[in-house]
C-alpha cells in the first residue's frame, strides 16, 4: 500500500472512530436521560443564607446551609443528565460570603442557568441571581434590596448598670471596634462604615457584571425592593412567569422536552434536631434581647 493510500485509510479510520465515539456519547446521554427521567436540575435557596443554616426557622424547619446548596449545584454540574439548572430563590438574603459561594457555583454551571424568584429574592438572594443567565419572577414577587447592612447594638449602658467594667487587652487600634461593651468613638464608626461601603461596592460590581446593568442605575435603586412588575421595568428581572413558563423557556434553549429533578441535600437526624433546637433557642433569645436591648458583635449581612 502506498503512503498516500495508507494515510487516507488512517484518516478514514480516525473519522469513523470520532463519529462512533460522538454517536456513542449521544446514545449514552439519551439512554441515561430515559433511565433517570430528567434532564434539568432544580436547586432551592430558601430562608436566610448562612454558612451553617438558619437559626431563624422557616416553615420547613430552617434554611439549608450554603455549603450544602453549593454541593447540590456542583453535583448537578457533574451529572451528565443535567443539561440546564434552575435556581429557585425564596430568601430575604443573609451573609455575604455564603451568598457569593452560591453565586459562583451557579455561574460555573456548564449549561443554561435560570434563577427563579418566588415570594422573595432580596439582597443575598439577588447577589446569587447575578450568577444566573436569566432571572425570572412572578408579578407579585419581592425583588431587589441591593444593599449591605452592618449592625451592632451597644450594651455599655447595661453593663454600667450591672457594675461591669470593660477592660480590653487588644493589639491593633480597631480590634474591638463594634464590641458591644465598648462605647464606639468617631473613628470606630468611620472604620465600620467603611467595611459596609466596601461590601456594597462589591455587590454593585457583581450585579452590574452578572445582570448587564449600569452601576449608577443599580445605585439609584437605593436598596429598595420592587414588585416583580416594577423589577421587570427597571431591568432587575428578565421575564415574568410561572414555573410552567420557565420550563417552556428551558425547552426553547435546549431544543427538546424538559424533565426537572429537584436536588435537595440530605439532612441527618442530628441536623434536623439541631435545627429545631436552634429555633427554640432563637425564639427565647429574641425575647431576652428585646427586653434588655443587646445584640451580638458587629456583623455584615445582605438582607
Amino acid at each position: 500500500m502506498s503512503d498516500t493510500n495508507r494515510q487516507r485509510a488512517l484518516t478514514s479510520a480516525a473519522i469513523g472512530a470520532t463519529a462512533g465515539a460522538g454517536l456513542w456519547g449521544t446514545v449514552k446521554r439519551l439512554r441515561s436521560r430515559v433511565e433517570n427521567g430528567y434532564n434539568t436540575v432544580e436547586v432551592a435557596v430558601e430562608g436566610p443564607i448562612t454558612r451553617e443554616g438558619s437559626r431563624i426557622p422557616n416553615s420547613r424547619g430552617g434554611s439549608t446551609p450554603a455549603d450544602k446548596i453549593v454541593e447540590q449545584i456542583e453535583r448537578a454540574d457533574d451529572d451528565p443528565n443535567a443539561e440546564a439548572l434552575v435556581v429557585k430563590l425564596n430568601t430575604p438574603g443573609g451573609e455575604v460570603l455564603p451568598s457569593e459561594d452560591i453565586r459562583l457555583a451557579a455561574e460555573k454551571f456548564d449549561g443554561p442557568t435560570i434563577g427563579y424568584a418566588t415570594d422573595t429574592c432580596a439582597s443575598g438572594g439577588y447577589w446569587i441571581a447575578s450568577g444566573c443567565d436569566e432571572l425570572w419572577a412572578r408579578e407579585a414577587s419581592v425583588v431587589g434590596s441591593i444593599g449591605v447592612r452592618g449592625s451592632s447594638l451597644n450594651a455599655k449602658g447595661l453593663a454600667d448598670k450591672l457594675g461591669l467594667d470593660y477592660r480590653p487587652k487588644t493589639a491593633g487600634e480597631f480590634k474591638d471596634a463594634g464590641y458591644p461593651l465598648k462605647e464606639p468613638d468617631e473613628d470606630d464608626e468611620e472604620y465600620l462604615q467603611g467595611l459596609v461601603d466596601d461590601y456594597y461596592e462589591t455587590f454593585v460590581e457583581r450585579v452590574a457584571e452578572g445582570r448587564g446593568l449600569d452601576e449608577e442605575t443599580i445605585r439609584e435603586t437605593e436598596a429598595r425592593v420592587y414588585l416583580g412588575t416594577d423589577a421587570l421595568e427597571n431591568g432587575l428581572v428578565d421575564e415574568l412567569g410561572t414555573r410552567e413558563d420557565i420550563e417552556d423557556r428551558i425547552e426553547e434553549r435546549l431544543g427538546h422536552d424538559v424533565e426537572i429533578e429537584e436536588f435537595t441535600p440530605e439532612r441527618s437526624l442530628m441536623e434536623r434536631l439541631r435545627s429545631q433546637s436552634q429555633g427554640v433557642a432563637y425564639a427565647f433569645g429574641v425575647g431576652v434581647a428585646d427586653s434588655i436591648g443587646v445584640d451580638e458583635e458587629f456583623g455584615l449581612e445582605l438582607r
